[in-house]
Order: structure tokens, then C-alpha cells, then sequence
């Protein structure tokens, strides 16, 4: 075999490399885009507005589609953090979606996404759900804040049995202890609600029993 000259194999280098930052640079402008319309699609539900949400959401799955077919060619970039945390965001957008709606959460497989995104993502979308449910409270809707908390809950007791290193599940145990501060801030405001109801029930209850022996008092008369 002929040796080549080192201005060849510079120059298929360099070529290489161009491609490879090429896919980066477009995989990055995806990226941002996942997240930008991620984010329009929670403050969207958050407003009611699921129909423009669902909409949003889907604009970022054509996304992370991109994305994958960008840097199919080039597995150590799609290894990189802005790849996961583009996808953690779509899959909260998609479980809050999902949580509202009172549906099951969508499968991995169904948004095209890695398992340790999937777990952060829906860790994230639970911890969101804190204000859907502080919104409910706020329109007397206890009982939908109670089924909200309660898939809450099941969330956080799927992921704390998720016990691998953090280079594998992306930091998942740090976002699981987030969310089990934010469960038990939740849980408290509704108990405190509740009680409030309570109270304010009892109360209505004993005017209207004073009011109608007042009134019996008056007929007697």
C-alpha cells in the first residue's frame, strides 16, 4: 500500500470534521427549537389552551425526529447533553399534555425519545403539575387537584425505584428529590384547603340551622 501524503489525510480529515460539526451545529438549532416549543406548549395548557398546546407539541416531536436523523451518522453528538435535555422538555409537554387530559402518559417508544429523558421528563411534568393543581384549588375543583396529586404521586413512587448512577439515568435522583419537596408542598396546600372547606362548611351550616330556629321562634309567635 502506497503512504499517502499528509496534506491527503489532512484533507479527509478536514473534511470529516466539517460534516460532524455541520450535524452538531444543525442538532443544536433543533435542540433549541425542541425546547422553545416545549415550553409554549406547557404555558399553554397551563392557560386552557389545549388544542394551540397539542399543536406546539407537536411541532417539537418533528423536532426530535430531526434531530435523531441529523446525527444518525454521528452517535457520540446525540450522546450529548443538549440532545437530552431537548428531549427531557419535550416529554414534560407531552406528560403534562397527558396529565390534564387525565390519560395515560405517553410510551418512550411513542415519542422517539431515550429512557433517562422519558424518566426526567415526566419527573418535571409532575412537579409542573403543583400549579395545575394550585389552579384548581383557586376554582373550588377539589376533587380534580386530588386525582392531579394522586397521579403525582404514582409518578414519584415509579421513580425513586429507579436506584442507578446518574451517568446513566441523567441526573434523575436530583429531580426526584425536587419533586418529593414539591409533593409534599402540594399535599399540604390541599390538606390546608380541605380543612378551610371544612371549617367554612361547618360554619355556613350552623347560620342557616340559627337563622331557621330564629325564624321558628317567629312563626311561634
Amino acid at each position: 500500500m502506497t503512504a499517502r501524503a499528509l496534506d491527503e489525510i489532512a484533507t479527509d480529515l478536514r473534511e470529516a470534521l466539517t460534516a460532524t460539526n455541520r450535524a452538531r451545529e444543525e442538532a443544536l438549532r433543533l435542540s433549541r427549537e425542541v425546547i422553545q416549543f416545549s415550553s409554549r406548549s406547557i404555558r399553554a395548557v397551563h392557560r386552557g389552551e389545549m388544542e394551540s398546546s397539542r399543536g406546539l407539541a407537536n411541532e417539537a416531536r418533528s423536532r426530535v425526529h430531526a434531530v435523531i436523523a441529523a446525527l444518525a451518522a454521528h452517535p457520540d453528538l446525540y450522546n450529548a447533553g443538549y440532545v437530552h435535555d431537548s428531549q427531557k422538555e419535550y416529554v414534560e409537554a407531552e406528560a403534562m399534555l397527558a396529565i390534564v387530559a387525565d390519560v395515560p402518559l405517553p410510551e418512550p417508544a411513542q415519542l422517539g425519545v431515550e429512557p433517562a429523558a422519558y424518566l426526567n421528563g415526566i419527573a418535571e411534568a409532575a412537579s409542573e403539575s403543583r400549579r395545575y393543581v394550585l389552579d384548581r384549588l383557586r376554582l373550588g375543583d377539589m376533587e380534580r387537584a386530588e386525582t392531579v396529586l394522586k397521579v403525582m404521586d404514582d409518578i414519584y413512587y415509579e421513580l425513586v425505584t429507579f436506584d442507578f448512577p446518574d451517568a446513566i439515568t441523567g441526573g434523575l435522583r436530583r429531580t426526584t428529590d425536587a419533586l418529593r419537596a414539591v409533593l409534599e408542598r402540594t399535599r399540604a396546600d390541599l390538606t390546608l384547603t380541605a380543612s378551610q372547606r371544612r371549617l367554612e362548611n361547618a360554619i355556613q351550616n350552623a347560620l342557616s340551622a340559627d337563622i331557621l330556629a330564629v325564624r321558628s321562634q317567629s312563626n311561634q309567635q
